[in-house]
């Protein structure tokens, strides 16, 4: 049986760098979020290897102002 790759925008968890591709955002800067926030909803450990919830990353983008900075 052949593994089909699922699409990036339906995915639940994306890895760092999937999350830096589908956000804009630079893997180094969205690697230092996740560990400043390991508690937040949008961080799921897996092992060593950070997750990033997309749906609930993509509510605090949301929630933020145009004008604020990560």
């Amino acid at each position: 049986m052949k593994r089909a790759d699922v699409p990036i925008w339906e995915k639940y968890t994306l890895t760092i760098e999937e999350a830096a591709q589908y956000f804009r955002i630079g893997e180094n800067k969205l690697r230092r979020l996740a560990e400043e926030n390991l508690t937040a909803g949008w961080v799921l450990m897996n092992g060593n290897r950070i997750q990033i919830k997309r749906k609930q990353f993509e509510k605090v983008i949301d929630a933020l102002d145009a004008r604020e900075q990560f």
